[in-house]
């Protein structure tokens, strides 16, 4: 199953019970990969960022299952100033503070590796040289199998994987945007602080690079595809959206499928990992649904190409 659990609100609003129960859910159906990190969910009042990986870490020691899993935990977006649930303070992106995060995650997690450790924002008072070289340094280590780059922009993300090849070190082969079947005006911004949406400069990158792989967040954009009380957001508002939306439910509806599944399956069909946060079991049953679901090529095109 080529779907990432999204694990913000494990340990939280989705209590450990119900979130050993979706995690069991999630393995059985042939799911492996968790996507958490070092601040989820930092920005609740009450919240340390600590609870998400804690969560993941009960539940793997109980379940002895860690080497059939996949974990991927991000550094750079924690807090350092107590209680400030912005990204003001951010711990960024030094050498020290990759070293301490990797080390704070792992007793979290309760193993000794990780299998794709991200740079969680762009931290551009740091070199790249110092975040890369400690990126590797921890690869060198055992501790790290892979790395990936969230919230980058695509120059920078060339920038850091020619610095890694001309040093010998671990390059990224994971990028973390936020995409999904919508498309937003140009220029626009996301109302979530931090949210770096995917650019068509980044979609050509990557087709151009067969070795990254997009791990696309807020696939289904907090459930506004299908609930009433969930509008769309605003970077989405121009007509190009209704045409896309037309589209989707049409072929929602020849398939026997939810919009929400639509918009997974035409993910999977790019090569595109999407991260799909639950916090019920039916939400998490409707994602599952989603992998069965194939688009052939005259959807796919329809899909696309919406008239």
């Amino acid at each position: 199953m080529n779907i990432a659990l999204g694990t913000i609100p494990f340990g939280t609003t989705v209590g450990m019970q119900e979130t050993f129960a979706i995690l069991d859910r999630f393995q059985e159906a042939g799911g492996t990969m968790l996507d958490t990190a070092n601040n989820y969910p930092f920005w609740v009042e009450g919240r340390s960022g600590d609870e998400s990986e804690l969560a993941i870490g009960a539940w793997l020691a109980a379940r002895g299952n860690r080497d059939e899993v996949f974990i991927s935990t991000k550094v750079g977006a924690r807090p350092t100033v107590p209680g400030d649930t912005t990204l003001d303070s951010a711990e960024g992106l030094s050498a020290t503070t990759i070293a301490k995060g990797a080390e704070g995650s792992l007793k979290r997690l309760r193993t000794d590796y990780i299998d794709v450790y991200w740079s969680h924002i762009e931290d551009r008072s740091t070199p790249l040289e110092e975040t890369l070289g400690a990126f590797d340094a921890l690869a060198g280590a055992g501790k790290v199998r892979a790395i990936g780059a969230s919230n980058i922009a695509a120059w920078r993300l060339e920038r850091a994987r020619n610095l890694s090849a001309a040093r010998g070190w671990m390059p990224y082969t994971y990028v973390q945007l936020r995409h999904t079947y919508l498309r937003p005006r140009p220029n626009t911004r996301p109302a979530e602080g931090g949210h770096t949406l995917t650019s068509d400069d980044m979609l050509d990158y990557l087709a151009a690079e067969p070795d990254l792989t997009l791990w696309a967040y807020n696939t289904l954009m907090f459930g506004a595809y299908t609930r009433a009380d969930r509008p769309i957001p605003d970077i989405y508002d121009h007509p190009g959206t209704t045409r896309r939306l037309a589209v989707l439910h049409e072929v929602a509806k020849e398939l026997g499928a939810t919009p929400n599944q639509v918009v997974l399956a035409w993910l999977l069909a790019d090569g595109i990992v999407p991260i799909v946060g639950v916090s019920t079991m039916e939400q998490l049953e409707e994602a599952i649904a989603a992998t069965d679901l194939k688009l052939d090529s005259d959807l796919h095109t329809r899909l696309n190409t919406p008239a």
